[in-house]
């Protein structure tokens, strides 16, 4: 019974934050990996923790910074600033996981609605969806995502459109693909996201739209003692 109401209300979190149908009385382990670990556990107060961003477009090409100002301990508050070259970002809150997560989505999610003219709802659900229906969690290691050597990190890959009956009104989209790498090694376990959308004959190779946000490292803002960031790795660009 407890588990049953844990489930329920971690999943109208996720629903809120995602618009999802009605919530089911079970989590997806991807779900859980993503969403439902207190990713910042461990992190100290003003600590910042750097993201590289770097969007291949279209709609355009960006190379960003994005910055994650902890405030409380293990942001235990949920108070953590998200900002970027647009300044501070509010993000949608009520769950324990990295912003950076729900930062990257909001993104995604608002990229797919102006460049289909869809609906933002709707594509908020096809991800929802799809993390709900039990992708595998890969062991990777950071060296071999070309992220850094020596860290071990879980990886969860899905395609929210494929096989969406509405597909072809936004065809070019259908074989997208969405890639978390999650690494309990590096502060706020965030090791990477990526969306990819494939070019010619589903040709990942040469995709037609990259957009990724890759760990950087952490540091202490000014007034704060020093901060370990022990094997994480610094992502290139």
């Amino acid at each position: 019974m407890r588990r049953a109401l844990l489930a329920l209300a971690v999943c109208a979190c996720v629903t809120n934050v995602f618009g999802a149908d009605a919530p089911a009385t079970e989590i997806a382990p991807a779900e859980r990996l993503l969403f439902m670990q207190p990713h910042m556990n461990g992190v100290e107060p003003q600590t910042e923790l750097d993201y590289a961003v770097d969007y291949s477009g279209p709609p355009e090409k960006v190379k960003d910074t994005l910055r994650v100002l902890v405030n409380s301990p293990g942001n235990s508050k949920n108070d953590a600033r998200v900002s970027d070259h647009t300044g501070q970002v509010d993000i949608p809150g009520g769950l324990p996981c990295n912003p950076v997560i729900i930062y990257f989505l909001e993104h995604d999610i608002t990229e797919m609605q102006q460049l289909t003219g869809g609906q933002r709802r709707y594509f908020q659900q096809r991800v929802r969806m799809a993390l709900a229906a039990n992708p595998a969690i890969t062991p990777v290691s950071g060296d071999s995502l070309g992220l850094g050597k020596n860290v071990k990190a879980q990886q969860v890959v899905i395609q929210p459109y494929l096989n969406d009956p509405n597909a072809e009104r936004f065809a070019q989209y259908t074989n997208k693909r969405y890639t978390f790498v999650i690494a309990d090694d590096v502060p706020g376990h965030v090791l990477m996201i990526r969306t990819e959308v494939p070019g010619n004959n589903n040709d990942f190779a040469h995709p037609l739209q990259k957009e990724t946000i890759a760990y950087q490292g952490a540091m202490k803002t000014p007034g704060g003692d020093g901060v370990k960031a022990g094997n994480a790795p610094r992502a290139s660009r």
